[in-house]
């Protein structure tokens, strides 16, 4: 595999094991399993990441919750379908993962970077406050042509930025992995509660602005 490729989608987490492994799928006779992690943001606040881990990576079959871990990977999308529409799934792809006693530097839990393409055009925003949003959809190639869709969140000066690129322009982003709870309307009488992930940004440059 082309280590440039490898450098386009670079993920580090560390965090508290909060679930039980989950069976997702088998590729070729290898297991890949879903766990999920809480990782502490510098607010407090807490973002529960899922990872998917090989079961050639870690016996699967233990507990590891209450455990601290360090895993590094890609993050990646698939399209799930449900009914008659498609899903967009995301998780942090692990390639590799170690389990950790002592852990001090709380900065460096959570980071990703992130280089791929415009795929939507970014929709800029403000809330009731009047702070700036812009929502941008990216794509980060991957080998043998595939690519992952990837929301990133941008705020402030950045979502300003954002808001000026085009589909198709490339970027580069540097931020975290976050999670967020909403609401979704299934029929009238009937809502569900899921979670989102995205990329929150930290930092983002256009690599090509012609």
């Amino acid at each position: 595999m082309s280590e440039k490729v490898i450098e386009n989608n670079k993920v580090s987490i560390i965090g508290e094991v909060v679930s039980e492994f989950t069976f997702s799928h088998e590729v070729f006779g290898e297991g890949f399993y879903i766990v999920e992690v809480s990782v502490s943001r510098l607010s407090d606040q807490l973002d529960v990441i899922p990872l998917m881990i090989s079961e050639r990576l870690l016996d699967i079959h233990g507990d590891y919750r209450g455990r601290t871990i360090e895993a590094s990977g890609q993050f990646r999308s698939y399209n799930r379908h449900e009914g008659t529409k498609n899903r967009l799934v995301l998780s942090v792809f692990v390639r590799e993962i170690k389990l950790i006693e002592e852990f001090s530097d709380y900065t460096k839990t959570n980071q990703i970077f992130l280089d791929g393409y415009i795929c939507k055009e970014p929709v800029y925003r403000k809330t009731p406050l009047e702070r700036e949003i812009a929502d941008l959809l990216v794509a980060v190639n991957r080998p043998y042509g595939k690519s992952d869709y990837i929301p990133c969140i941008a705020w402030g000066r950045n979502a300003r930025y954002a808001s000026t690129f085009t589909v198709g322009v490339r970027i580069r982003i540097w931020g975290r992995v976050q999670s967020r709870e909403y609401t979704k309307k299934i029929t009238d009488t009937q809502c569900e509660k899921r979670t989102a992930y995205e990329v929150s940004v930290s930092k983002l440059e256009c690599v090509n602005a012609e």
